[in-house]
């Protein structure tokens, strides 16, 4: 029955990803009305000493979530959306940002970059003062968030959209700071280059934007470091790929391999049938995509793969923000909590609107919520630090537009089905070799 289950996951996946590329073509279908959420919870203000028998009326801000409801990565983006709104509404309720309501609006941008610029018109129609977008629809917006002065927080953004610095900010590392981070935690703590020479690194995944840059950082880092690692070669495949026999055979003597985020399972499948051995390793891309190596029964085939993530894993023992977001499933998703956590770290995105929100009150605390606005909210940006469970974990400036400073290092135990801390200190993230 178990098999059954899996089966029908992956096949469902298939599926979505062809309506995806079908939907891509189809000129017809660009003006379908979007679906959208809203919330509205809040808990009331409480009156101020000025007019003690008149609540004071509270500002509302508007966050925009220009997400994928329907398209190839919507079994992903449920949990972040659930994240997104169950966080929200947590800052409302507990009134967290006095004078000021915040309000969801959700726009199906389907992963496709083509709806990138319609949804973010619809947003800001709607009223958006701030908004967060997924990785694809994210880069057609730089241009429009900057001309019209709207902050834009994109997931795993390439270091080129915030250099020169604008309005449009990460919520998570950038691919090319990730991958020297990878790299130089690899040389220290798990390859001794000394005694086995170069480590001979490589990857292969689809052309999304993110996998691209990995390469040419990890390939960067190898000429800077010859006698750290080899660079074997990146290899970039068409969307909704799901066989990779070339890239298999070209990836064979690695000793470590960058793997597609989305079909993980897919490569990690045929690469082990294959009978080739090289250690996987990954972030936040690969961590999102762990149900789908759990429904595939594909763990021994990632055993002891590194993930370096952004924010905590589910097995971690301790921190604020990994109770706050146990706390919001078992609140508001009791039946579907284990389900959620199996899916891999989506729901984990409630610490990045979390330090979003955090952006928010700090503008409001420094101009008043009377005069809070979008502009405020980037001007706060300029000098915003946010400290979690004793170490300043997400920081922005006038040029720092990428707010994650750490990473934590996690190993798949195939023994366990599930990651755990491979190293106990939280790594200062590197933006260069």
């Amino acid at each position: 029955m178990r098999n059954a289950i899996r089966l029908g996951s992956l096949l469902l996946i298939t599926m979505l990803l062809l309506t995806f590329l079908l939907a891509c073509g189809d000129d017809d279908k660009t003006g379908e009305e979007p679906v959208t959420t809203t919330d509205t919870s809040i808990t009331p203000i409480e009156p101020t000493d000025e007019s003690p028998d008149e609540p004071m009326e509270a500002v509302t801000i508007t966050f925009g979530n220009l997400s994928d409801l329907t398209g190839p990565a919507a079994s992903v983006m449920g949990p972040i959306n659930m994240a997104v709104e169950d966080t929200i509404r947590y800052f409302n309720e507990q009134n967290l940002i006095p004078g000021v309501m915040l309000e969801v609006v959700t726009y199906d941008g389907q992963y496709d970059p083509a709806k990138g610029i319609p949804g973010y018109e619809w947003l800001t129609e709607k009223g958006a003062d701030v908004i967060l977008c997924d990785a694809a629809t994210g880069p057609p917006l730089v241009s429009r968030a900057t001309t019209d002065q709207i902050p834009v927080f994109m997931h795993n953004v390439p270091g080129e959209l915030i250099d020169p610095p604008g309005y449009v900010f990460g919520t998570g590392s950038s691919p090319e700071c990730l991958a020297y981070t990878t790299a130089a935690w690899i040389a220290e703590n798990d390859w001794d280059y000394a005694t086995n020479g170069p480590a001979k690194i490589g990857a292969v995944g689809w052309d999304d934007g993110l996998t691209r840059k990995w390469i040419e950082a990890m390939e960067h880092y190898a000429e800077v470091h010859p006698d750290q690692f080899e660079w074997v070669g990146g290899y970039i495949t068409p969307m909704a790929t799901f066989t990779f026999v070339p890239e298999v055979e070209a990836l064979k003597d690695c000793d470590y391999l960058f793997p597609p985020g989305t079909v993980m399972f897919s490569f990690a499948r045929e690469y082990r049938g294959a009978g080739y051995t090289a250690k996987f390793v990954g972030g936040s891309p690969q961590a999102a995509f762990m149900g789908m190596i759990d429904d595939a029964d594909l763990w021994n085939e990632i055993d002891g793969m590194l993930f370096f993530l952004e924010t905590r894993w589910w097995t971690d023992e301790e921190g604020s923000i990994l109770e706050l977001t146990k706390q919001f499933l078992s609140e508001n998703h009791p039946d579907e909590a284990e389900g959620i956590i199996r899916t891999g770290n989506g729901y984990m995105v409630v610490a990045q609107v979390y330090m979003i929100l955090d952006m928010i009150r700090t503008a409001a605390e420094a101009v008043g919520p009377e005069n809070l606005d979008s502009k405020a909210i980037y001007d706060a940006s300029h000098t915003w630090t946010m400290t979690v469970d004793g170490v300043d974990r997400y920081s922005t400036d006038e040029t720092k537009r990428n707010p994650p400073n750490y990473v934590g290092v996690y190993a798949a135990r195939a023994a366990d089905e599930d990651l755990f801390r491979e190293d106990p200190e939280w790594i200062p993230l590197m933006c260069g070799p």
